[in-house]
């Protein structure tokens, strides 16, 4: 179905404003969003998309509605992928909690922009070229492959590389200057890490890209519902990523989601390029009589599988186990960074507090991997250290147990 372009313009147009009306009244003034505000904006930023799509589904019919929702789901899944290397940048970094807002959008902004690139550059060469469904779909599966292997949910080598390369590239100064993307130091004007960051979060934010649009177009080759899935389930990853940042190490089996849901997806390209296939060592050229798989049976897959997924994580010992001792590294990683700060130290020792209590109820296996942990248990001891330091200093006494060995 033809889309009108008044259509594509209204849609555009209302993409940049949300965008501009998140930045102008969110963003602009730096702050760390509260539970309540980054869960009513998260709510609403899905209930735009929701009403969007029943719009599609009105105006479009039964396939293009089913199409755009199977899309958003999926890009809203490989989008908590997604927070996940954003965790680690921001964390590798050491950005200030109040500035990662801004990070978080410009991560946005620019992965919205690199994807509408390859969006349209998808559908020129799937117009010109049948086979590109090939090379899609085996996109899509050793994506898949590289996801359930040994670490590979873990180690996000591609935001590694990125990462070290953006450190290489660029000499910035030793501190955060705000938001700010240079600063004045020692007389001369500086990048800042903050600059550091955008360009890590940009590179990732294409290789990224190079996975997720395959994706959306084994599920439809229409352009506006690709393009409009993949921009609703991008706006509102802000929010989510301050909403579920204490649950992103739970989802200890969403890799294994994600890998069952591209590898289908894959499978279902493949499958589709039989069935229109011109190459000629492929059946003399001629197309395959293969069984295709439908939109309908596609979202019904892709539901029943995050379902599951999340379920299976959040009842999980581990995964338990894994987000608290996650939790209990970065509380006491930005205690010992944050120094001008009296009211927030006294906020993160409560809290590692706390997790270092959960720790001790956890099963003795789980406690036996967490001693043997070198790093981490000197982390722990550090941030005890320098809290009896901050007391004595005051006259006060400090609060709570040092880590057990």
């Amino acid at each position: 179905m033809a889309v009108p372009a008044v259509v594509w313009w209204l849609t555009i147009v209302g993409i940049v404003g949300l965008l501009a009306f998140d930045f102008i009244f969110h963003v602009r003034k730096a702050h760390v969003p509260s539970l309540r505000e980054a869960a009513v904006w998260s709510a609403l930023y899905v209930g735009i998309a929701l009403v969007f799509g029943v719009g599609v589904l009105v105006f479009g019919g039964g396939t293009m509605g089913a199409e755009y929702f199977a899309g958003y789901v999926t890009e809203k899944a490989l989008s908590v992928d997604n927070l996940f290397v954003f965790l680690i940048i921001i964390t590798s970094f050491k950005v200030p909690r109040e500035d990662q807002q801004k990070v978080l959008l410009f991560g946005i902004v620019f992965s919205l922009i690199a994807r509408t690139g390859f969006i349209f550059l998808g559908a020129a060469l799937i117009n010109s070229f049948a086979w590109v469904f090939y090379i899609f779909g085996f996109i899509l599966l050793l994506t898949a492959g590289n996801l359930i292997k040994p670490g590979g949910e873990d180690n996000h080598s591609q935001s590694n590389f990125v990462v070290r390369l953006a450190q290489r590239l660029f000499h910035t100064s030793e501190h955060y200057d705000g938001d700010k993307l240079f600063t004045i130091e020692d007389g001369r004007r500086k990048l800042t890490p903050m600059l550091l960051v955008m360009v890590a979060i940009a590179g990732t934010d294409v290789l990224f890209a190079l996975d997720s649009i395959p994706a959306i177009f084994g599920l439809t080759q229409n352009v506006f519902i690709v393009f409009t899935a993949t921009a609703f389930s991008l706006l509102g990853l802000r929010q989510l990523y301050f909403l579920i940042d204490g649950l992103l190490d739970r989802l200890i089996y969403l890799s294994y989601g994600l890998a069952a849901i591209l590898g289908f997806i894959g499978v279902k390209l493949v499958l589709h390029a039989l069935h229109e296939n011109n190459v000629p060592f492929i059946n003399d050229g001629e197309p395959v009589n293969v069984v295709e798989v439908s939109t309908g049976l596609s979202l019904t897959v892709i539901i029943g599988v995050l379902v599951i997924t999340v379920a299976a994580s959040l009842l999980s010992k581990k995964g338990r186990a894994q987000n608290t001792v996650s939790a209990a590294r970065r509380h006491a990683a930005e205690y010992l960074e944050v120094e001008n700060d009296p009211d927030r130290r006294e906020e993160l020792y409560a809290k590692l507090v706390a997790e270092e209590e959960e720790i001790r109820g956890l099963p003795e296996k789980y406690k036996k991997q967490i001693r043997e942990e070198e790093k981490l248990m000197a982390l722990l001891r550090r941030a005890h250290e320098s809290r009896k330091e901050a007391m004595n200093a005051a006259g006060g006494s400090p609060d709570g147990p040092a880590p057990r060995e």
